[in-house]
């Protein structure tokens, strides 16, 4: 138990320095996005969930205060603007920091005294320790949208890299086979209830960019007039496009005749060679404006995985285990690099950046495999979203921790939601 209370502990303290020294004190109640509720609820949150899923749910122990509990028991995610606003004010910030002090004793007890004997309380123990830095994914989210006055950025921060090949070899052909998705209950140490069972999917042969679709690339689609153009949209697409005024990807900029990028902590002009950070309404509407199609799920497990020789890996580069050198994760950028600048992380194939950099979205509505079981300590962690309206995200962001990096992991957002890190890539049969 030492490692995981050691991880528990850094994870918490990133939390605190995010909103002690990152986050504006004026900003505590902001709710730059619509669809999430303010930041007040996520430090809550945060702490809550350790109480609710390991103190109550798996040792059956009394909580701290019942009412926080229930207000701070789950971030929700509406169909529309406006649907996380509670009734009444929040608590106080002095009140929600007395709160998670006490949540986090209790908890860190909890975790040095027992042990992971227990399957339902590993499980739980392991369901904290992930969730944390998933929310701390979508604490940046939220960040980027605050205006630039309302946050500080880290004093040592790794300078943003801009320049690379803007264009390059454009497809590689992946030939038929089959693609592994999900993982059998003892082949991991631990999962999400939607990356079990295993499935074995057949993939007929296709072709898929070599690299993510780059911010030059998108502004050709921009400037040939396709966010005017209905064909290229989908159902719903073009009418939420025309009601929300949106025109361009939303961490672009426009001032005058040039284009910008609205990075974390500052504007800078776009970077040709940088992914585009788009919705799957964009990304889908892109991918039709050049006669292709975005990849399911299966064709990425493919791309991503897949080998000439018939296995498959745990990596797109191998089975050594993800460093700096595979992709733009971990979360020491807030920004991307350009395109395909870690060559060492590319697949069997040569698809570069498949994992990092931002997620990737897939055209795979979101849903359980065959057999899917809702995991005993988060009940409602995946199934409340199998609607057709949220769809596979596959790989990591530069947000993303190393400990979430893996072949199972799936994401998911709705198809016009703007703000999470997501690029894209086409394919062709």
């Amino acid at each position: 138990m030492e490692e995981v209370l050691g991880r528990w502990s850094a994870t918490r303290a990133s939390t605190w320095r995010f909103f002690d020294e990152t986050l504006a004190p004026g900003a505590y109640e902001a709710r730059p996005i619509a669809l999430r509720h303010p930041f007040v609820f996520y430090e809550g949150h945060l702490a809550a969930f350790g109480v609710n899923t390991l103190l109550k749910g798996a040792l059956g122990r009394p909580g701290i205060d019942a009412s926080l509990e229930l207000l701070f028991e789950r971030g929700i995610d509406p169909p529309a603007e406006g649907g996380a606003q509670p009734e009444g004010r929040w608590p106080s910030r002095r009140d929600v920091s007395a709160y998670v002090r006490r949540a986090d004793t209790a908890v860190e007890e909890a975790l040095a005294s027992e042990t992971l004997a227990g399957e339902e309380f590993r499980e739980a123990v392991f369901t904290v320790l992930e969730h944390e830095p998933m929310h701390q994914e979508t604490l940046r989210y939220m960040l980027h949208r605050l205006p630039y006055s309302e946050k500080r950025a880290p004093a040592a921060s790794p300078p943003l890299e801009t320049s690379g090949p803007t264009r390059r070899e454009p497809v590689v052909r992946v030939p038929a086979g089959v693609a592994t998705l999900g993982a059998g209950r003892d082949e991991i140490p631990f999962g999400w209830d939607n990356e079990f069972p295993k499935s074995c999917r057949s993939v007929p042969a296709f072709t898929i960019d070599a690299a993510p679709v780059t911010n030059e690339q998108f502004l050709d689609f921009v400037e040939a007039g396709g966010y005017a153009d209905p064909s290229f949209w989908q159902a719903g697409d073009a009418e939420w496009l025309s009601e929300s005024g949106v025109t361009c990807p939303s961490f672009w900029r426009r001032e005058g005749r040039a284009w910008l990028w609205a990075g974390q902590f500052g504007l800078v002009p776009l970077p040709p060679a940088w992914p585009v950070w788009v919705s799957h309404a964009e990304a889908s509407a892109y991918a039709r404006w050049c006669k292709r199609r975005l990849p399911t799920e299966a064709e990425f497990h493919r791309a991503a995985f897949g080998t000439p020789e018939g296995r498959e890996r745990a990596f797109p580069w191998g089975d050594a285990a993800p460093t700096a050198a595979h992709g733009n994760f971990g979360g020491e950028r807030n920004d991307p690099v350009p395109a395909g600048s870690r060559p060492e992380g590319a697949s069997a194939w040569g698809v570069h950046e498949l994992v990092g950099n931002g997620w990737e979205w897939t055209s795979t509505p979101f849903a359980g495999f065959g057999g899917f079981a809702p995991m005993a300590s988060y009940p409602r962690y995946s199934a409340d979203f199998f609607d057709g309206r949220h769809f596979v995200l596959k790989g990591a962001s530069p947000a993303t921790p190393v400990a979430l990096v893996r072949r199972t992991l799936r994401n998911w957002f709705q198809a016009r939601y703007p703000y999470v890190y997501a690029k894209f890539r086409c394919v062709r049969p």
